[in-house]
């Protein structure tokens, strides 16, 4: 090893006689490198964490603890399990070689020493510490590359799957709506005549789907850290009416029933309609897809009253008359691809109630659920009213 190489090299000398410390002292200074010097094992011990060898020369045979019990407690440390050991013995000792690497050294020279022997084996061993230090470097490296690229390639599956998963509903709905239109045209010789409410009904449904599509990009370019809103004044009572009216085909070929009880004149809420309504729709597809057909679906919504609250908010629920959601799966019932049993008709992605979340938390509310086996189950949120929001919070971007 040449004496740049050897500049940043420390080796730490572990030896009881004077005399043998004073020749390795003045060898090795001499070929460039840093010594450091220990008269025995505890001493070395304690000198280990501070000094940083590279390299420690370990005498064999020492007062207080030997060679090999010094050894045996540095490599027991995960900070100082990795310094390379040599051992040094004399030609008269009966030096147990297997022992000695058994307990961690990677070799051994013997007194009295010669010197360019010492010196040989010190810088190889010095090179073989830089080469797996080096390896370690890379293969830390590699893993961390590995383990971006897998959160990468996780965030682009959960975006497909959020595309996916929300845009669903709507494109079946309106499926079914033109279908419907269709048979009509065919019994009717070729035409039929569609009502103005319909074609708005559907134009507002594709509105929505491309305002879905333009907030699913900006999810996926915050990592599905966060959601962006675009908060406005809502009436929820003309929201869940909409989406009573847009849902009703799904509705009727499940055999179910969706009852609007939110009361008219509720209090405005502050949130992003498009949003909101991704939220509910993930609620009602939820409903429908893990019960029973006919199930009966009732949304209501009232001014949560909590006392000493310095402002208020809007609880909405969405309950369902179905089976109820069995223990084992409420603890993780929020989080991403979670899900519950397969699903009657289609295998759900265990996206939707993840979504739900995050949009009620980056309003500034909260979500939840409560459920009971065979008497059906109800999930929650709260929105903050319009007139109080920007107390309640200020940015339109919140992290999870």
């Amino acid at each position: 090893m040449n004496s740049s190489r050897a500049e940043a090299s420390v080796i730490l000398l572990v030896d009881d006689n004077a005399t043998n410390l004073s020749i390795l002292v003045q060898s090795l200074s001499e070929a460039g490198y840093k010594v450091r010097v220990a008269q025995n094992g505890e001493s070395a011990i304690a000198q280990v964490p501070s000094v940083k060898p590279d390299l420690i020369l370990l005498d064999v045979m020492m007062q207080g603890i030997d060679g090999f019990e010094t050894c045996r407690r540095l490599k027991a440390v995960p900070e100082t399990q990795a310094i390379p050991i040599i051992f040094m013995t004399t030609m008269s000792d009966v030096f147990d070689k297997v022992k000695g690497f058994q307990v961690g050294a990677v070799d051994y020279i013997t007194k009295p020493f010669e010197i360019e022997e010492a010196l040989v084996r010190v810088s190889t061993h010095l090179a073989i510490q830089k080469l797996q230090n080096q390896l370690q470097t890379q293969t830390e490296q590699l893993q961390a590359e590995i383990c971006d690229r897998q959160k990468a390639q996780e965030a682009v599956q959960v975006f497909l799957n959020a595309v996916s998963h929300d845009l669903r509903n709507p494109v079946t709905g309106g499926l079914m709506v033109l279908k419907s239109l269709d048979k009509e045209a065919e019994a009717q010789g070729g035409a039929v005549a569609v009502s103005r409410s319909i074609l708005q009904r559907m134009i507002q449904s594709h509105d929505r789907q491309l305002a879905l599509i333009n907030s699913l990009l900006e999810t996926h370019a915050n990592d599905m850290s966060g959601v962006t809103l675009e908060c406005q004044a809502v009436d929820l009572f003309t929201l869940v009416n909409q989406l009573a009216i847009e849902w009703q085909p799904m509705l009727e070929q499940d055999e179910s029933v969706l009852q609007n009880q939110v009361a008219s004149d509720l209090p405005l809420v502050n949130a992003d309609s498009n949003q909101l309504w991704r939220v509910y729709e993930n609620l009602i597809a939820n409903a429908l897809k893990h019960n029973p057909l006919g199930v009966t679906l009732t949304l209501t919504a009232e001014v949560e009253q909590v006392p000493h609250a310095t402002v208020s908010m809007m609880r909405c629920t969405v309950h369902d008359n179905g089976i109820g959601i069995p223990a084992e799966q409420a603890a993780s019932i929020f989080e991403l691809y979670k899900r519950g049993e397969p699903a009657r008709r289609t295998v759900g992605l265990g996206l939707g109630l993840y979504l739900c979340r995050q949009i009620i938390l980056a309003h500034g509310g909260q979500i939840g659920f409560t459920s009971h086996p065979e008497t059906g189950s109800t999930f929650w949120f709260t929105l903050p009213l319009f007139e109080q929001a920007y107390s309640l919070y200020s940015p339109v971007f919140a992290e999870n």
